[in-house]
């Protein structure tokens, strides 16, 4: 989607690169030693290339960076100094030079921090936190000290660095972290009623305990005037969410309708269980696919990957790592769930395997299964081929008509389907499909064109 890297070990730089290695690594153990079993020859010639002469950190803080620097032979050049954030800009256009290598670690201003000093210098690197410490852990931590580290280990080609998101995946990002935070609050909103209900023994009525038509029904319950006001606030909180998630939510299938997001979801959208929701979730965490050679890389990144400990004659697996992008986890094991219910391949496979481990286990092992189909359907851009075709027709019907996604494009909904479709390079001979209980005809496809 953004460009494929020349070689994906390889410890760039540049600004678009992907992330290092590290970030595929299923276990830490796996981290360190990936990074020491390479030589680092690839990154000293590119350094060399761009006629590097300083190796500047900055550790970051709430209110204030302390900088500072070496030279390539590891000798310090620019003492550590505290420098506020307000006066950083200024700062950096009087002390950096275009020849000089930056590194920060990965906070909540990182990228902005990143935007600002790119044009000012050769390279920045965002350094994954965790991993920094693990190699510089010591017994006596200054910010001087840890940014004198940080410097070196830019210097000696051991930083292990992080993929810098372009502005689109950063604000997709944003708006699926956000998305999350309101679930969360409604399903605590909801909690603490239910948790009412359970205390005094109410027995709730038929149908949608939260439905607007059951507010009359709570607001009626024979309990304390305390426990009324909590009724009656948590039932608002609940109003308030809905109407904020459903905005969050229209945002996001609108954003589904555009680049570089819309050449993606279809890929998704074939796979069974993923909606147009989870598809942004994993293609806001997944950024550039190319970052990933090998599908268990991308399971790494995910945690879904088992722990491992094999040491002298032990050799034993474990629970997944959990190390990686929970909000994947949460979206591949909710498609899971509904990819057992609805097809019949996933529902087989289920089968089996809760037969075996139990469905706890066997629900993370599809969601696993299904990662790895995420990746060689991107990665390929091709049908799965355990794709229901007709499924897969009225899934992209469902999208289509969504917040306008398909006149927004100037197109009819039949006009949307065809194109989608012809871009998964199935269906070619479909004339026509049902959609609540209505015959829809396509257009003809390219291809039979």
């Amino acid at each position: 989607m953004f460009g494929r890297p020349s070689d994906p070990l390889n410890w760039e730089r540049e600004r678009a690169q992907p992330e290092s290695v590290y970030e595929h690594c299923e276990t830490l153990n796996d981290v360190l030693s990936a990074r020491l079993s390479h030589p680092h020859e690839k990154e000293e010639g590119m350094l060399t290339s761009l006629s590097v002469e300083r190796f500047v950190a900055l550790d970051v803080h709430k209110h204030y960076v302390v900088a500072g620097a070496v030279t390539a032979g590891q000798q310090v050049v620019l003492a550590p100094r505290r420098v506020d954030l307000d006066d950083l800009p200024d700062w950096s256009q009087r002390h950096l030079r275009p020849t000089d290598a930056v590194v920060l670690e990965a906070t909540t201003n990182a990228w902005h921090l990143c935007d600002q000093l790119c044009p000012l210098v050769a390279s920045v690197t965002v350094a994954h936190p965790l991993l920094v410490k693990l190699i510089t852990a010591a017994r006596v931590k200054t910010d001087a000290r840890d940014t004198l580290h940080l410097a070196r280990l830019l210097a000696a080609g051991l930083i292990p660095a992080v993929w810098i998101p372009p502005q689109d995946v950063r604000e997709l990002r944003a708006l699926v972290a956000h998305h999350t935070r309101l679930i969360r609050q409604r399903t605590q909103a909801k909690n603490r009623l239910r948790s009412t209900l359970h205390r005094y023994t109410i027995v709730p009525p038929e149908g949608g305990l939260f439905a607007p038509a059951q507010r009359s029904w709570w607001e009626a319950l024979a309990l304390s005037a305390v426990e009324k006001l909590r009724i009656r606030q948590d039932l608002s909180i609940l109003t308030s969410l809905e109407l904020l998630i459903a905005e969050v939510e229209e945002e996001l299938t609108r954003l589904s309708g555009t680049e570089p997001w819309l050449s993606q979801v279809v890929f998704l959208l074939q796979v069974p269980g993923i909606g147009v929701i989870n598809a942004l979730v994993l293609l806001a965490a997944i950024g550039d696919i190319t970052r990933f050679p090998t599908a268990k890389q991308l399971v790494g990144y995910a945690g879904l990957g088992a722990s491992v400990h094999a040491s002298g004659e032990t050799y034993q697996t474990g629970h997944i790592t959990r190390q990686g992008r929970k909000e994947m986890r949460a979206a591949l094991v909710e498609s899971a769930w509904m990819a057992v219910e609805h097809h019949p391949y996933w529902k087989a496979q289920f089968e089996r395997l809760s037969a075996r481990i139990g469905k706890k286990k066997a629900i993370v092992a599809i969601a696993r299964k299904l990662l790895v189909v995420v990746w060689h359907v991107l990665s390929k851009q091709e049908a799965d081929r355990h794709a229901d075709q007709a499924m897969v027709t009225r899934t992209i019907m469902e999208w289509a008509r969504n917040k306008s996604t398909a006149t927004r494009q100037d197109l009819t909904r039949v006009e949307f389907v065809r194109r989608e479709l012809d871009r998964l390079g199935i269906g070619a001979e479909m004339d026509s499909f049902v959609f609540d209980g209505r015959v829809y005809h396509l257009p003809a496809s390219a291809s039979a064109r």
